[in-house]
This record gives C-alpha cells, sequence and structure tokens, in this order.
C-alpha cells in the first residue's frame, strides 16, 4: 500500500495540480480525497507561528506557508495559480475579492483554472456572509428536524454530515465532474459548495421518500429512525453493542430465529403499536449475552446483526482485515483506507507524516517556476516561511 511513488502516475487523478488554501475540517478532506487518488495538492498555510488552522488530513500533501494577507503574497498565489489546475478555497464570501483572489481576476490568467469555493452556506443568500458550523448547516438543510430520538430535541450527530459528507466529498465530486467536464471544453469554472446544499442534497432520499409512509410518525417512531426494535442498538452483557438491520421479512425471521424466539408466539413485524414492547424484549435478551457470542450466533447469516466496533477494535476486525480497509502510516498511525476501490487505477494514499507548516515552501516554488533569488526575497519580506529556513537558505 506505500508503493505510492511508482503507482502515483497511474493513479486516476495523476498529474493534476491543486492548491489548497489551509482551512477546516470539510476543505482538508476534500483536498487529502484528491491527494490519496494521485493529485499533486499543495497545502498554501499561513506562516509558521500564525494563528494556523490544524490540518490532521494533510496526508500526501505537501506545505507552502505563504502569507496572503500582504501584497507580494497575494500575488504569488496568482502566479501559483496560473500553472494550477484546482484552487479550493475555504473562506467566507468575499475574503478572496478582498485580497484580488477573486475568481474573475484568476480565471482571466488561467482559464482552465477550476475555482472550488467550499462554504457552509455558499455564495449568494441571506446567510452567505455569516459564521456557522456543522449543526448550524445541518439545521437550516432540513435534515436536523429528522435526527433524535422519539420525544427528545433533534440531535446533531458528530460533524460528519455536514462538514465531511455534505462538505469536503461533495466539493471533491464536483471538482472530478468539472475536470471531467474540462476535457472536453478546455475551460475551468467556479464551484459553489455550500454545505447546506450537500447535507441536503444527500437527504434526497427522505425527500423523494415522503408519500411511501416511511416518515409518516412523529420522530423517533419510524422504521429507519430508531422507532422499529428491528433497526436499533442494543446493549450486551459485557458493555459493547450490536446493531439490527433486519428489514426485510426474511432478515428479520433470521433475527428471530438467533434470539431464540419463537414467531408464532409474537406479533406480526410492522405492528407499530407493538414496537416499544418488542424493543423491550430484544433488549433484554441481548443483555444476556457477550459481544463475542452474539457474534458468534449471528455471523454467517442473513439476520443483518453487526458488532458496533470501536476505533480500536475496527482495523482488527476480521472482515476490515481481509479488505485491507484500514492502513498505517510510517509513523504507527491508523486510519481509514481510500474508499471507493479501482480496478485499475487505485488510490494509493501516502504513507508518510503529515507535512510540518512550511516543509516544501521552497521546492513548490521552485517547481512553478520561481526562481532562487525571487524566493530568498519572499523570504527575507517574511512573504514566505520554512519549517527549517536555515536548511535552505
Amino acid at each position: 500500500m506505500c508503493r505510492r511513488s511508482q503507482a502515483a502516475a497511474a493513479m486516476a487523478l495523476g498529474g493534476v495540480r491543486v492548491l489548497e488554501l489551509a482551512g477546516l475540517a470539510p476543505a482538508p478532506l476534500c483536498g487529502m480525497i484528491l491527494a490519496d487518488f494521485g493529485a499533486r495538492v499543495v497545502r498554501v498555510d499561513r506562516l509558521p507561528g500564525s494563528a494556523a488552522a490544524a490540518d490532521v488530513q494533510g496526508r500526501g500533501k505537501r506545505s507552502l506557508a505563504l502569507d496572503l494577507k500582504r501584497p507580494q503574497g497575494a500575488e504569488a498565489l496568482r502566479r501559483l495559480c496560473r500553472a494550477a489546475d484546482v484552487l479550493i478555497e475555504p473562506f467566507r464570501h468575499g475574503v478572496m475579492e478582498k485580497l484580488g483572489l477573486g475568481p474573475e481576476v484568476l480565471l482571466q490568467e488561467n482559464p482552465r483554472l477550476i475555482y472550488a469555493r467550499l462554504t457552509g452556506f455558499g455564495q449568494t443568500g441571506k446567510y452567505a456572509k455569516s459564521a456557522g458550523h456543522d449543526i448550524n448547516y445541518l439545521a437550516l438543510s432540513g435534515v436536523l428536524s429528522k435526527l433524535g430520538r422519539k420525544d427528545e430535541n433533534p440531535y446533531a450527530p458528530i460533524n460528519l454530515l455536514a462538514d465531511f459528507a455534505g462538505g469536503g466529498v461533495m466539493c471533491a465530486m464536483g471538482i472530478v465532474v468539472a475536470l471531467y467536464e474540462r476535457a472536453t471544453s478546455g475551460r475551468g469554472q467556479i464551484i459553489d459548495a455550500s454545505m447546506v446544499e450537500g447535507v441536503a442534497y444527500l437527504s434526497s432520499f427522505l425527500w423523494k421518500s415522503q408519500n411511501l409512509g416511511l416518515w409518516s410518525r412523529p420522530r423517533g417512531e419510524n422504521l429507519l429512525d430508531s422507532g422499529a426494535p428491528f433497526y436499533e442498538i442494543y446493549r450486551t452483557s459485557d458493555g459493547k453493542f450490536m446493531a439490527v438491520g433486519a428489514l426485510e421479512p426474511q432478515f428479520y425471521k433470521e433475527l428471530i430465529k438467533g434470539l431464540g424466539l419463537d414467531p408464532n408466539e409474537l406479533d406480526t413485524q410492522m405492528n407499530f403499536s407493538d414496537w416499544p414492547e418488542m424493543k423491550k424484549k430484544f433488549a433484554s435478551i441481548f443483555a444476556q449475552k457477550t459481544q463475542a457470542e452474539w457474534c458468534r450466533v449471528f455471523d454467517g447469516t442473513d439476520a443483518c446483526v453487526t458488532p458496533v466496533l470501536s476505533f480500536d477494535d475496527v482495523a482488527s476486525h476480521q472482515h476490515n482485515k481481509q479488505r485491507c480497509s484500514f492502513i498505517k502510516n510510517d509513523q504507527g498511525e491508523i486510519s481509514p483506507r481510500p474508499a471507493p476501490l479501482l480496478s485499475r487505477t487505485p488510490a494509493v494514499p501516502s504513507c508518510k507524516r503529515d507535512p510540518f507548516i512550511g516543509e516544501h515552501t521552497e521546492e513548490i516554488l521552485l517547481e512553478y517556476g520561481f526562481t532562487k533569488e525571487e524566493i530568498a526575497k519572499l523570504y527575507s519580506d517574511k512573504i514566505i516561511g520554512f519549517s527549517k529556513p536555515q536548511a535552505n537558505l
């Protein structure tokens, strides 16, 4: 998995040059996805020592430290963008325009540039200039109203939905789509990636299925929102959990068999009024065995019952080990392998540690056509920074 240098050119995004302006969680994920699939991603960081955003998703990236607030720094980025394929910009509406780095400027100088703007609320609308976080975007999308248990407030899960799925992943998809179109037209374009709209788009099934009766009951009482006893999480005797998703009748039959119940003594599966009591019955039975014991009961069946794995256990689970679903870098850190798998040009993630801020500043600038004299001047003027400047200049 670590032979990246030999495989990089064969990856799907090999040769694509990406500039990612350092930001919070969604933009770094977007850049990491592109890097995992072969793009040459440069993370443009603030100078070392400034209030820099912590990027724990720097896999496969290089770091260039640059002060964009200074005219010379903004001009340096303009130069970089003339030779780049993609720019990922995570700032609120209007910030790049104030720096003289708006899309109308950069696309005029490089008409092939794909200018991806990843924000919470998008580039237009009442909230375009407002601050927000995952929970706010989730709320405005309508999705938050569907999340939570019966008789409780709506519940925002960990910031995976709006920040990462609706933001980082959707933006990466937009970039790949724009790259595909550019192969025909030769022209770049602006991507307005709103996390509100991204997570709303992810919820299309909820919108499209409203007339099917799946969501006709109050929150927490429906088939897929913790209402059903056969789509629920149960505690085991050792304090761990099992996830149950036995929706279809044939799977439900396997669940009942595994629990040791007599189907003739139970009410019908879809009797809503009986669901609360069925939950109590299932819970009492699951509490009688350990997670490992339940795995021995249900593994190899179609009951749709699986263990709820902790981060400590997930990489060592037999299924995940067989698929090499998790990888380890040269620092011993474990993380998920890039997905999905491509048969001919798979992602080959870097196994090196994440870059230090400014670690590759000189290397990147030379690669993009700056002379050593220009780099020395930018460094002396405190426009750029190095992680180890004494080793370079």
